[in-house]
């Protein structure tokens, strides 16, 4: 049986490069001695890609099997936690910096994680938020969301731009810097990410999108 775990590292390694890049773009200029969060941690993706940047990286996530897996090789100046995005275990102001990484789609209320993500920002600091979006038209995100639920049940909706950004908004959060890429996947692949196994996993591969793409949201936004 596929091991959601490995695989989740395995995607985690190939794309580290390309985070790491994109993040000193999107959060340039950075000092390298600021305090950083990662909400939804996972196995580390974020942290990982933020320790060579900044001076500090808590990761924080629900799930004890992937904050063992981020443990595992974690690099320096690394932490990882057990804590709810949606009840942060830290105090207001607590970091320069703090981000989630495809975490929105999978809680009930992304309102509350989202006002957690500025109430432990100091004023001045940043928040990261990305997240695959939901389509524009509501039928088409409804098609997605049932092919999404099925692989996954952790899935609760995919939000379309314009929701995330009116979660910023209403705390008082500027946005800074935005970009929407375009990401291709390999069904099988994206399959084996949950551990999807035997007729389970055929009928959720029946229920795929033709083409399987998924446009990307990057949000920096500033506390003012």
């Amino acid at each position: 049986m596929t091991d959601p775990v490995a695989s989740r590292q395995a995607l985690q390694a190939e794309r580290s490069a390309d985070l790491e890049a994109r993040l000193r773009r999107l959060l340039a200029p950075l000092a390298g001695d600021e305090r950083a969060l990662d909400v939804g941690c996972g196995t580390g993706a974020l942290a990982y890609a933020l320790a060579p940047l900044v001076g500090e990286v808590i990761g924080v996530d629900t799930s004890d099997a992937y904050l063992e897996a981020a443990r595992e090789h974690a690099p320096a100046g690394c932490t990882f936690v057990q804590g709810d995005a949606a009840a942060l275990p830290f105090a207001y102001g607590d970091f320069d910096l703090v981000g989630c990484l495809r975490v929105l789609h999978h809680v009930r209320r992304p309102e509350l994680v989202v006002s957690e993500l500025a109430r432990v920002t100091r004023p001045g600091g940043r928040i990261l938020v990305a997240d695959q979006l939901g389509d524009v038209d509501p039928l088409r995100s409804l098609e997605r969301d049932r092919f999404e639920r099925a692989r996954d049940p952790s899935h609760t909706r995919l939000l379309p731009d314009a929701d995330i950004r009116g979660f910023l908004d209403a705390n008082d959060l500027v946005v800074v810097a935005n970009e929407i890429v375009r990401e291709r996947r390999d069904l099988g692949r994206y399959l084996d990410l949950v551990g999807l196994q035997g007729p389970h996993r055929e009928r959720v591969a029946r229920m795929a999108p033709a083409a399987l793409e998924a446009d990307i949201g990057w949000y920096v936004a500033r506390k003012p």
